[in-house]
């Protein structure tokens, strides 16, 4: 089984290193020309299973890739940056000095971005693994930087924190998989070729 994952193409916020949780940004045109670009990876692949997060980024990013029957998964989310939704770490060290979001989490929002901790983060993902091992064969999703991230730490038994060791740009693939019957990373933050 291989498991591909598409992180969706850049955001005005994500060029912008705003953090870009629940906010629901559409792609912008160099984000559409990744999404596109990342069909080359997915392109006659038949897959078990294929879903989203239900982020508009995420669902334009699989449709302009060419995956058909995409399911939207809401644990797929990214992680719910709470009262530091839309800000960059430069602005939240100004007041948090050597603030660090894998570290010291997130401030409480307002009620649309209540804000989550790493662990809540690395329970959804455990939920999405829970799917990924049941499907018979090879599976697709797309979805966001820090959850891809949490899930790939997870997918290695790994605590949900120790994402912050994958580095994921937009617009990139990675692929989980196995290696003797041991959960391995096989690609990660791969360019389009």
């Amino acid at each position: 089984m291989d498991v591909i994952l598409l992180r969706h193409g850049e955001t005005e916020w994500s060029r912008d290193g705003r953090h870009t949780g629940l906010t629901d940004l559409p792609l912008t045109e160099r984000g559409e020309e990744q999404a596109r670009a990342l069909g080359r990876v997915v392109r006659g692949r038949a897959f078990a299973l294929a879903f989203s997060s239900p982020a508009r980024r995420a669902r334009e990013t699989a449709r302009l890739a060419g995956l058909s029957a995409v399911e939207t998964d809401p644990h797929l989310w990214e992680w719910d940056y709470g009262g530091y939704e839309g800000i960059t770490t430069p602005e939240i060290r100004a007041t948090r000095p050597g603030w660090y979001l894998w570290r010291d989490g997130v401030v409480p929002g307002d009620a649309a971005h209540p804000g989550e901790s790493v662990t809540h983060v690395g329970e959804r993902a455990d939920k999405v693994i829970a799917r990924i091992r049941a499907a018979d064969g090879d599976v697709v999703l797309v979805s966001h930087g820090h959850f891809l991230r949490v899930l790939a730490a997870r997918w290695l038994g790994l605590p949900a924190g120790d994402g912050r060791f994958f580095r994921l740009d937009t617009g990139t693939y990675s692929a989980l998989g196995f290696e003797h019957g041991e959960p391995a990373v096989l690609r990660w933050n791969a360019p389009v070729p």
